[in-house]
């Protein structure tokens, strides 16, 4: 093999690595710099924009799996339609006990929703979900999330939260709900091993990888206020599934945390 030839297999084999190496990069890093952007996205906004009447004070979600099961005669359980949910609440705070025109709601609406991450296994999807149904398993075919969702406002002392409906004063969460469904079916598990719980665990039990059911999702809240103000806050979400001590795999896992998340105001 003269050197001509060898020069050239060295360069493909170079730029064969380089790709690889780029490859792997992205995926390991590109969520982590949705996150990032995101987090940090409000802070690149000039100030004159910035109005903290409107922020986001806290985030909680909570994970857990459910499924349809048959059980069969000779001790087995087949596993079917096995889904990752988790809900989320959005609490957003208008900073004022005192409610004026300016930090009380007219109308509240979610835009460009995105799933920047999908999960390996199992159809990803964004609900509404009620309230009254946060922390259990309930999916409403009516209420999938294919485009925009926009919330009626009320001042009423009590509201019905079958329908997506928010208090004028923030009272109430932004409640929606993550489903990865079809993650496994047709999969049968012995009864023998343990009592079958339907939650996270099962997960386990169905040899789910972590790594494979993770997901990100954004979109972006636009409020109105009585004065006639726009406001916008771009959110992001990584699906939680587990920490350092604890994982889904024990059951549910809740995650709360406080996001850096500020509505600035724009010309609509």
């Amino acid at each position: 093999m003269n050197n001509k030839i060898k020069k050239i297999i060295f360069l493909v084999v170079f730029i064969f690595l380089l790709f690889i190496l780029v490859l792997l990069t992205h995926i390991m890093f590109s969520p982590l710099l949705n996150k990032l952007f995101f987090e940090n996205y409000i802070l690149n906004i000039s100030t004159e924009n910035i109005n903290h009447v409107f922020t986001i004070d806290r985030i909680v979600l909570f994970s857990s799996c459910s499924s349809e099961t048959t059980i069969n005669s000779n001790n087995t359980t087949t596993i079917n339609n096995l889904n990752q949910f988790t809900d989320i609440a959005i609490f957003i705070n208008n900073e004022n006990e005192d409610y004026t025109l300016e930090n009380t709601l007219k109308s509240v609406s979610i835009k460009g929703i995105s799933f920047n991450t999908t999960p390996n296994l199992g159809t990803p999807n964004l609900y509404y979900k009620g309230l009254q149904d946060f922390a259990k398993f309930s999916v409403n075919e009516e209420n999938i999330l294919s485009s925009d969702l926009d919330f009626t406002v009320s001042s009423e002392d009590e509201i019905n939260y079958d329908e997506p409906i928010l208090f004028n004063n923030c009272a109430n969460p932004i409640t929606l709900g993550y489903v990865n469904s079809n993650i496994k079916t047709d999969y049968t598990i012995n009864n023998s091993d343990s009592a079958i719980r339907y939650d996270g665990s099962l997960l386990q039990k169905c040899n789910v990888l972590l790594d494979d059911i993770r997901c990100s999702l954004s979109f972006t809240i636009y409020i109105e206020n009585n004065l006639g103000e726009h406001f916008k806050c771009p959110v992001y979400i990584n699906i939680p599934l587990q920490n350092e001590t604890s994982s889904i795999y024990e059951g549910t896992y809740t995650y709360s945390y406080h996001p850096n998340y500020v509505f600035y105001k724009y010309e609509s």
